[in-house]
């Protein structure tokens, strides 16, 4: 079953967080994930706007997006993000 990591991000500090954005493609892409979307634009439907960075990223179970996210790799780009952004991240997984 597919999983979906999605990021909501509240970004404090540009240039930091764009060192971290620079390392983590590739660590996803070795991980098996896949880019769906990358902070592109929104349109609010219903709700309060959400205005933090969105990022959507697509990995073939919940048990892969755990791994690539427990990854020493990524574990060490959370270090270049620490101060730079405030994080909600979570794992959801798709259907079948």
């Amino acid at each position: 079953m597919s999983a979906y990591l999605i990021g909501k991000m509240e970004i404090r500090d540009h240039e930091a967080y764009a060192r971290y954005k620079a390392v983590t493609p590739d660590i996803i892409k070795r991980h098996g994930g896949r880019f769906l979307t990358r902070g592109g634009s929104k349109i609010t439907l219903e709700g309060r706007e959400e205005t933090r960075r969105i990022v959507i990223v697509e990995f073939d179970s919940p048990q892969a997006a755990e791994a690539f996210y427990r990854s020493r790799d990524y574990q060490q780009a959370i270090k270049l993000r620490e101060g730079a952004a405030i994080m909600d991240l979570m794992i959801v997984g798709g259907f079948e």
